[in-house]
């Protein structure tokens, strides 16, 4: 590599050539290895653009390859998720999605519907020359189809799981343990742990992986009423940061009975999912012993709520707030990254507006009625099945999803 200016040597590299259609986009490509120091890649990718070439746009070689048939949406999809996972468990997922399994199964419901969608409009047009089609036959192919949609269903709210994480939050009154719970779970001392009531003043966050789950945690101030117009503002952003999270750990000191701030953090987080912790079982359980009876909701497991009595020093306390996390984020247990085959809230709708119309069409064969009556039902899942894989999809839809690249890839 030499700077097209002056003929300084920058570096020396590799090119490597993939002719059409043999490349990830599947036009021409020259890939140029360069050594890997900041100094020499910044140099050669100078000595690039003033020789005419251009930065890629975000996902703009991904998009490249959906549009030449490389790979389908879902695929395409796929790719961002592989560059954003953040647990090995999500990586496996997206990489399994990478493989187009799903884009391939849904292709082949689309052709079949649409081959039976064909013969049925041919019937109401040609009544005379194209028998109707089967009902038997017809109302089949739609069971058969309803069941595969609804495997694809049941796996995605553990597929969005993996891919997007949990937003958890940890709150509760002044000195309950909450840093000291956040610390434990993270391994680590990320936490200021302090008996002064009012120690955190901001939401502090960091992530951990539960179970091959990202748990993306915010560690909040205490939640009480306060004169202090710092410690104010951060009860404010518990407060808020509460109402946004997805789970709530709730830490509550148990050693002694239920005071004004324990009863108002429970009364605050009542309805929502969440993990009540009583912690300081080392020093007592007087709160442990008064919740049971006064609030057996909470003490109860359902499956909104769990409830773990101990101390957050304890490794047993963690393993079951482990195990309970576990439980009400994903239904417990280990996420089977082979069955995460639809994860995004783009996919999951399309999937789920397709079972719906084969639903509706089922109904309509079992009630008897015409068969010409399942023609608008046929093509609204055709239609969905398209969404997922790219056939039907808007301009405005692709610019949405390939946005979300954050490099060229």
């Amino acid at each position: 590599m030499r700077d097209p200016g002056s003929g300084e040597r920058l570096d020396d590299a590799l090119a490597v050539s993939f002719p059409a259609p043999h490349s990830y986009t599947g036009e021409d490509v020259v890939e140029l290895h360069v050594h890997g120091g900041a100094g020499v890649v910044a140099a050669c990718m100078l000595s690039a653009l003033s020789s005419g070439a251009r930065l890629a746009q975000p996902g703009e070689f991904t998009r490249r390859a959906f549009v030449n048939g490389r790979m389908d949406l879902a695929q395409a999809e796929a790719v961002a998720d592989v560059i954003d996972a953040q647990s090995r468990l999500a990586a496996k997922a997206a990489v399994n999605r990478l493989d187009g399994s799903v884009g391939r199964a849904l292709s082949e419901l689309r052709r079949v519907l649409m081959a039976r969608l064909v013969e049925i409009e041919a019937h109401v047009d040609y009544p005379d020359e194209v028998p109707a089609p089967s009902s038997d036959e017809t109302a089949s192919l739609v069971r058969a189809q309803r069941e595969t949609v609804g495997r694809l269903v049941a796996g995605a709210g553990a597929a969005k799981v993996l891919r997007d994480g949990i937003d958890c939050v940890i709150a509760g009154p002044p000195n309950a343990g909450k840093s000291s719970l956040l610390n434990a779970l993270l391994d680590a001392e990320r936490a200021i742990v302090s008996n002064v009531p009012g120690t955190t003043r901001d939401v502090i966050e960091d992530r951990v992986a539960v179970e091959g789950v990202v748990l993306r945690l915010r560690d909040t101030a205490g939640l009480r009423q306060t004169g202090d117009a710092i410690e104010a503002q951060g009860v404010a952003r518990a407060r808020a940061a509460i109402e946004r999270s997805e789970l709530i750990l709730l830490v509550i000191d148990g050693s002694h009975p239920l005071e004004v701030d324990e009863r108002a953090a429970l009364e605050l987080t009542d309805g929502r999912t969440r993990i009540v912790i009583c912690n300081k079982g080392d020093l007592g359980d007087a709160g442990v012993r008064e919740l049971r009876v006064l609030r057996p909701d909470v003490a109860n497991a359902g499956p909104r709520t769990a409830f773990v009595a101990g101390s957050v020093r304890d490794q047993t306390c963690i393993a079951a707030v482990r195990e309970e996390i576990a439980r009400l984020g994903w239904g417990g247990g280990a996420i089977d990254a082979n069955a995460a085959l639809v994860a995004n809230v783009r996919q999951i709708d399309a999937i789920v507006r397709a079972r719906e119309a084969l639903d509706h069409a089922f109904a309509t064969i079992e009630a008897g009625h015409p068969i010409d009556l399942l023609s608008g039902d046929l093509r609204a899942a055709i239609a969905a099945y398209g969404e997922v894989t790219g056939e039907t999809v808007t301009q405005e839809v692709l610019d949405g999803i390939f946005s979300r690249f954050c490099v060229g890839k």
